[in-house]
């Protein structure tokens, strides 16, 4: 049976030339990049060349770069850190509906320790209206958090355009960059941010091994406290081989980012055109053309999309649902109810993202699987 991956908005498998840098720090390079004798130096080296491998993918100064365990660690140092460190300047924080998890559960965090966050509706493509977040600033502002774009919709937002209102108002602007790195050219000067998360499984690189940007002269406040490492921002012994694994990803991932998102948003569109003229009243969820290049999220009323799920996995296909299990219930995706769908709507769709290895024919056997199995579903 034909075995097609489906899900690189959720991980992609590590590509082999991040496995052997990995592999050489993890036998060659085993010294502490802390210790200043023979063993700990060219370890050092190959961390401050992943620093600059990361800087120059988006634009930014290699001291402005910090490692972390991965996107989550690094949205709540933004978030927590930047809000903590400023917190005498205010206490609004702005941030939206749709946004990760990872935002979502550090601004709610944020609202034990007294601070007020607006959680900004979007529209029904999952897109900040920019009147609507001029209509949440107050002059108590400190900090607003709006991803680039969305991991379950491929939404883009105008973060540029937010950015420039935040520089002006003197606001501390970060975005969630992880799925939008190596998939878009992205420019940390260009989208006017002053922090911004990446991650390394999402550019087939190591699953552990994320970096914030923090645009010099940003304060924030350590969320742990111990050592010295990475300027005491983010102290502990250096993940060495997840370091170098994240700046080869990156590299290569940027080298190749303009032919490849080139190809995977034309089969992106194939994949889109055939689903909503192959099923009937298949919706495409997100906004038709500002967005990702390798996501295509689709609902598909009366179909239960956890059973639609596994019948692809049998089929050979892994996708993800538009739903997730709490505490033994099936609830649907923030995402898809924050952009207006019902419930059961939002409960029969399904995400489809594509990735290196997706070919014209698995196009064609996903769309055709997809046909027979919401005719099948369908009640």
């Amino acid at each position: 049976m034909e075995i097609i991956y489906m899900d690189h908005a959720a991980t992609t498998p590590v590509r082999p030339e991040v496995i052997d840098a990995m592999t050489h720090a993890l036998r060659e390079a085993f010294g502490n990049p802390s210790s200043v004798h023979q063993f700990g130096k060219p370890v050092r080296k190959l961390v401050e060349t992943a620093r600059y491998q990361v800087a120059k993918a988006i634009g930014a100064n290699a001291k402005e770069i910090f490692f972390t365990s991965g996107g989550t660690e690094a949205d709540n140092l933004a978030i927590v850190g930047g809000a903590r460190a400023n917190a005498h300047r205010g206490k609004h924080v702005i941030t939206a509906v749709t946004e990760h998890h990872a935002v979502l559960d550090a601004c709610k965090y944020l609202g034990q320790e007294g601070f007020e966050v607006t959680f900004l509706p979007v529209d029904e493509f999952g897109r900040v209206k920019l009147e609507t977040f001029r209509n949440a600033l107050r002059d108590d502002t400190i900090l607003v958090s709006l991803m680039h774009a969305n991991n379950e919709i491929g939404t883009l937002n105008p973060i540029a355009e937010i950015g420039g209102i935040c520089r002006e108002r003197g606001i501390l602007f970060h975005t969630d960059a992880v799925q939008s790195v190596g998939k878009l050219p992205v420019n940390v000067e260009e989208l006017r941010v002053d922090l911004l998360t990446l991650t390394g499984h999402k550019i087939y690189g190591p699953k552990g091994a994320g970096a914030l940007y923090v645009r010099e002269g940003v304060q924030l406040e350590p969320l742990v406290h111990g050592g010295g490492q990475e300027k005491a921002l983010r102290p502990g012994t250096e993940n060495v081989p997840g370091i170098v694994g994240l700046g080869q990803a990156i590299e290569l991932a940027v080298a190749e980012l303009k032919e490849e998102s080139t190809r995977l948003a034309a089969l992106r569109d194939r994949l889109i055109h055939g689903i909503l003229t192959e099923i009937q009243d298949s919706r495409l969820n997100g906004h038709p053309t500002e967005r990702l290049p390798h996501n295509a999220n689709f609902s598909f009323p009366g179909v239960d999309g956890q059973m639609l799920i596994q019948a692809l996995d049998m089929k050979g296909i892994a996708a993800s649902a538009g739903s997730a299990c709490t505490s033994g219930q099936v609830e649907p995706s923030h995402v898809l109810t924050g952009i207006g769908l019902e419930r059961e709507v939002a409960l029969g769709s399904v995400r489809l993202s594509l990735g290196k290895a997706t070919s014209e024919e698995d196009i064609s056997y996903v769309i055709d699987q997809l046909k027979e199995l919401v005719r099948q579903l369908k009640h």
